[in-house]
């Protein structure tokens, strides 16, 4: 499958490690652009062994790995590279499929998905929802793709918002309380990196547990959490101080959050 990336920021950099590894891609048959950052690309191409773009071609696979914001100036030269038969993925944020073939005026295959940072680690929980054209052989090499990187879901395109506010900023939730707990760990007398260690390995450990022993979270919980308890005390601090209430609001004000900025990008492009 002759690929063109468009963008080498991390996210394409994590799918073309991931694919290339997998054998889902070929290196000689790769190829990218981007604009924005000339030393970048050179790093890339280096690193993967793979070629800068040639204007000249047509290619089998396109994916939208460009900041959302550069969709639109990116849209003319972007359309040079189309057949009819391009399977277009696109990796960005806010953009629905719809808008993109409206502004590619390309009635074809395309799909959206909606990975998360940790495609870096080869961790990635990926959402890939797909428009009527495609085939079934590139449905099912796209969530080969995607894969790659981690696990990958097929869904309806109007639940990415949701998916984004869920998964795709989901690390940073997690990053967050890992700070918290390293915070409050440190200012009740633990030495930094010990709190660092300790709460790394927890988080990674309390992972493990909900990808591999087949309970559910809620089960999980309460195996860890007597009655009278360390665990049941922390725990009532956390119900006493709203955070199953703040987890809500900061999936839903991310979610919201999603769903304006597509409508700004849509708004911002017609102007144009």
């Amino acid at each position: 499958m002759k690929t063109l990336f468009i963008g080498a920021g991390s996210m394409a950099h994590a799918l073309m490690s991931g694919a290339l590894k997998a054998g889902v891609l070929n290196n000689e048959e790769v190829y990218v652009t981007n604009r924005a950052n000339q030393e970048r690309l050179n790093e890339i191409m280096h690193e993967f062994c793979i070629r800068k773009v040639n204007r000249a071609s047509r290619y089998d696979v396109i994916i939208l790995a460009m900041k959302p914001k550069d969709f639109h100036e990116a849209a003319d030269s972007i359309r040079s590279y189309l057949s009819e038969n391009t399977l277009i993925i696109s990796v960005l944020a806010g953009i629905t499929m719809e808008h993109i073939s409206d502004r590619l005026e390309f009635k074809g295959a395309i799909a959206r998905a909606m990975p998360n940072t940790s495609a870096a680690m080869g961790k990635s929980a990926t959402a890939v929802a797909f428009n009527q054209y495609l085939s079934p052989s590139q449905k099912e090499w796209t969530k080969t793709l995607f894969q790659s990187v981690g696990i990958a879901a097929v869904v309806e395109e109007e639940k990415l918002d949701l998916i984004t506010a869920l998964s795709g900023s989901g690390p940073a939730y997690i990053y967050y309380v890992a700070e918290i707990l390293k915070h409050a760990a440190v200012e009740l007398g633990l030495e930094e990196d010990l709190a660092e260690s300790l709460v790394t390995q927890t988080i990674a450990g309390a992972s493990a547990m909900l990808s591999e022993s087949g309970l559910e979270a809620r089960e999980l919980r309460r195996n860890v959490t007597s009655a009278g308890g360390t665990t049941e005390a922390g725990i009532a601090a956390l119900e006493d101080h709203q955070v199953r209430d703040a987890f809500f609001q900061c999936i839903s004000s991310a979610n919201n959050r999603s769903q304006i900025l597509g409508h700004e990008l849509k708004e911002n492009s017609l102007k144009k």
